[in-house]
This record gives structure tokens, C-alpha cells and sequence, in this order.
């Protein structure tokens, strides 16, 4: 008996690994149908169970029977277009062996680095030297060296100078901090012990709400005058101004003496 004897249903294949447009006969048995979802989906035709989302508000229909070799697709209501889901029915175990959505355990090759250069042809980096781009450029400056550059011209944009009244901001919003720390440039210039390139500026704090005294490491750079008034930072983090000094001992509700 053929199978195709009525008009063919587009349907929505919608599986954890897939999802694509079928069109799908009612005369179709639900075995033959699983067996045509294998390949589409990757899930074994024993493993699948149906679902026909209709949409709006109607209810799922599960596609099923007792025989499903014999039982047509004609006893279910498909519509054009409706969502068909094909879940997996293994254990979790042996679902995660087959899931093609997630790379992350897929051994994948990694070209070592000696080997990438040794390339002469064919890659960006042959490209480059050939062509004396980048760190190839014997005229551009390295790296290191447009870093400094780049936090010598913040310093001089910022009018950063020993002497200089200042308060602390945000790196990343230029705002002042949530405690507004006032002080006064102390220090411009590298610091060995930290790490990165280019200069560093030392703030001495009005009130004791720094990290150290002037001192990285046990060597001094600047007098904080007293502990936990001095902080080390780039120049991005300091805002110059006439701030008043902070009198931590004033009262702000004693207006007289």
C-alpha cells in the first residue's frame, strides 16, 4: 500500500540539536516517522518521544500509541506549520555523549607557537613580517614604550604636578569614589616594585584612608606623613582641583568656638 495517499503537512522539527521545516504525510505510520526524524534530529528512532505544539490555546498533543508501527499520523491533528518537539528519552549520561550543541569537550588542535611562525606563507603573521607591520615596524615604537607614552600623556592632559591638590575618582567612570579622599600630589614618577610600565602617581591623603606611608616594599618614594596616608595610583584615578583640605577632627556642626 503507498504511503503517499494524502496531501503532505509542513511541519516546525524542533529538537535540542535542530530545527528546520518538514513536510510530513498523514498516512505516515509514527514508527516511519521517527525513523525519518533520526537522521534530522541525530536521536535514535527508540529514543524520541513526540510532541505536537499547536499553538494559541491549544494543548500539546503527544504523539504516541500503543502500536506504533501501525498507527497513522492521520489520527492526529496536524496543522500547517505547527511545532513538532522530539525529545530525548536516554538517560542524561548518554544524552551528554551526543550533544552537538556543546563543543567544550571536543578535542580541538592547537597549532603550536614555534610552529605558526615558522610559517612563511599563508597566515597573518607571515603577512606582517613581510610587509613590516606592527612589531615588524622598525620605525614604531614597542609596545611598552606606547604604554608609557600613552600614561605620560594622561599625567600632562591631567595636570598632574607635585604640590597639586587632588581626590581620588573611578578608573572606569572618572566619578569620585562613594568616600570622597582628598589630598595632594606627592609623586610623579616609576615605581620598580609595581608592576606595568610608565609613571605612577603618590597622593598624600588629608585623612588616614590610604594602603601605606609613601613606601612600596620597604622603599620610600614619598613622605605621606603618617601611616595609611599615602596610595599609589595611575594617573587615571586622579582628578586635580581646588579641593579644600579635609580637617578630620573639624565638626561640621560646631560653626563656633
Amino acid at each position: 500500500m503507498s504511503m503517499q495517499t494524502a496531501a503532505d503537512v509542513p511541519l516546525n522539527i524542533v529538537s535540542d540539536n535542530s530545527r528546520s521545516e518538514r513536510r510530513i504525510n498523514p498516512s505516515w505510520t509514527i514508527t516511519h516517522l521517527k525513523e525519518r526524524l533520526e537522521p534530522i534530529t541525530g536521536l535514535p528512532s527508540s529514543s524520541q518521544r513526540l510532541t505536537l505544539n499547536l499553538g494559541g490555546s491549544q494543548s500539546l498533543v503527544v504523539i504516541s500509541a500503543l502500536d506504533e508501527e501501525t498507527t497513522q499520523l492521520s489520527q492526529f491533528p496536524l496543522r500547517p506549520y505547527a511545532e513538532l518537539n522530539v525529545a530525548d528519552t536516554r538517560p542524561s549520561h548518554l544524552r551528554a555523549q551526543q550533544n552537538y550543541n556543546d563543543v567544550s569537550s571536543v578535542e580541538k588542535y592547537v597549532m603550536p607557537t614555534d610552529t605558526y611562525e615558522s610559517m612563511t606563507s599563508n597566515t597573518v603573521l607571515a603577512y606582517k613580517r613581510a610587509h613590516k607591520l606592527g612589531r615588524f615596524d622598525p620605525t614604531a615604537p614597542s609596545q611598552l614604550e606606547a604604554q608609557a607614552a600613552l600614561i605620560d600623556r594622561e599625567i600632562d592632559g591631567r595636570d598632574i604636578v607635585v604640590g597639586a591638590r587632588c581626590r581620588l575618582v573611578k578608573a572606569e567612570t572618572g566619578q569620585p569614589e562613594e568616600v570622597e579622599r582628598r589630598g595632594e600630589v606627592a609623586y610623579v614618577g616609576e615605581v620598580e616594585e609595581l608592576p606595568g610600565v610608565g609613571r605612577w602617581v603618590g597622593v598624600r591623603l588629608d585623612e588616614p584612608t590610604g594602603k601605606n606611608d609613601g613606601s612600596v616594599k620597604g622603599k620610600k618614594y614619598f613622605d605621606a606623613q603618617g601611616n595609611n596616608r599615602g596610595v599609589i595610583v595611575r594617573p587615571d584615578r586622579v582628578e586635580v582641583g581646588d579641593f579644600e583640605v579635609v580637617d578630620e577632627f573639624a565638626d561640621e556642626d560646631m560653626e563656633e568656638i
